[in-house]
Order: C-alpha cells, then structure tokens, then sequence
C-alpha cells in the first residue's frame, strides 16, 4: 500500500506546519545499514514531508519500514524525479550521491550517517543472508577496504559543491541521545521540526550488530566500484 503522504505538496507536512525550506531538498544518505532509515522514522515523526512509495515494506531486518522511493535506484540513468523531492526528505544510499542533479535551481541538505564500518559489514551480511541471495561472494574485509575509500571521496565531493550541505550524524550518538541528535538535525534543517516525537522514534533494540571482525583477507580481483556495486545489488538498492 502507497503512503498517502508521498502526494502532500511540498512545503507541508503531514500535521499542516509550513516547512519554511521549499526549495531545498533534505537528503538521508550513508552506506547501506548505516541507520538511514533509522533517520528517515525520524524525521517522519517530527512532521518532516517525506518523497517515499513503500513498495518495499518492512521486514525483519528493517521492521519499521525502508522508507524509500523506488525511482533512486534508477536515478544513474533518470534523475529528473528530484524536482518531486523540493522541501521534502529522500533516502538516497551514498554510492548513489554521485547522480545527484547539481542545478543552480537545486540545493541539498544531506544528512550523512555514520556508523562502524564492521558493525555495517555485519548488518549487510546478515541481511544478504536472510535474502537468501546466492554470489554475493565478496569478502568483508575487501568490502572494509572499498567502503573506507568510497566515504573518503564521497566526503571530498560533498565539501567541493557549493549546492550542497551536509552535517554527519553517528550512529552510535542517536542510539546513546537520540534527543540531541534529535535537537541537532532540526537545527541543521532549519525547521521546527518536533524533536521529542523524534527521538521516541529510536528502539535500542534493534541495534543489533556490534563490532564484527572477519579475518579473510581482500580480493584484489575485485575493483572498488565492482564490489559496492555487487554489494548494493544484493541489498535491493540497485
């Protein structure tokens, strides 16, 4: 079932409070099982207009939704879909920032999750487990490798580009004060948006892999973009 919400026009949220930033976009990014929709919940609960379908619904890995819009996968090829995201919030994983349309008539707020890479590898794997997706053979330790660099020139492409701002949320500090964090990205966003309602949002319970370490050494067979892109394809974000 489609959310009603993904029709309100932009600039209102689902209570009716103006959302004072209509032109600018509010991104949710990060690595794949980095608590992006941990933070999309989030913003949902403090009135912040969401641009989400929910074809893909909730399971036991995300339990409390994707809170995606099935258009970012293609958005490599079509990207035209982001004049519907105008004062609301997209969840776009970080392999897929690249393809952003960076128009003069377009500005990002992108909040920018961080979580342990191991803890990331672990979520990942459980999850391509569970699928039950067969050739996802790339090493933790290959992927650890890829992901360091991937994040070190995503962080250098987001500082360079003058549409775009971005603040780095940890992942660990919302699960520890999710009412700061809370507190934090209503600042950044420049909205009012209802902290308390968000950070009720967070169940410490679904923090469910810690620190995980493999000692299986990388493929170097495996380029960089090859091995993210494997990886997102068994995680449906492809």
């Amino acid at each position: 079932m489609k959310d009603t919400r993904a029709g309100l026009s932009a600039g209102k949220t689902s209570s009716g409070t103006s959302f004072k930033k209509e032109g600018i976009i509010t991104v949710v990014s990060g690595l794949p099982r980095s608590g992006t929709s941990m933070m999309m919940k989030m913003l949902d609960m403090g009135n912040m207009p969401l641009l989400i379908d929910n074809i893909r619904t909730a399971d036991t890995d995300n339990p409390r939704g994707y809170y995606e819009f099935e258009p970012v996968k293609t958005m490599e090829s079509d990207n035209s879909w982001l004049e519907k995201a105008r004062g609301r919030a997209v969840k776009i994983v970080s392999p897929l920032l690249e393809h952003l349309a960076l128009d003069v008539n377009l500005r990002y707020k992108i909040i920018f999750m961080i979580r342990k890479i191991d803890e990331v590898l672990a979520s990942q794997r459980k999850m391509v487990e569970r699928l039950n997706k067969g050739g996802d053979a790339i090493k933790d330790n290959t992927l650890k490798q890829n992901y360091a660099s991937h994040l070190d020139k995503t962080k250098k492409l987001l500082a360079e580009n003058k549409h775009i701002d971005v603040i780095y949320i940890n992942y660990s500090d919302v699960i520890s004060d999710p009412l700061e964090v809370s507190e934090t990205v209503s600042r950044f966003l420049g909205t009012d948006l209802n902290t308390e309602k968000m950070a009720m949002a967070i169940d410490q319970s679904l923090y469910r892999q810690r620190i995980h370490n493999t000692g299986e050494g990388p493929d170097p067979a495996c380029t960089e973009d090859e091995a993210i892109a494997e990886r997102l394809k068994h995680l449906g974000y492809l």
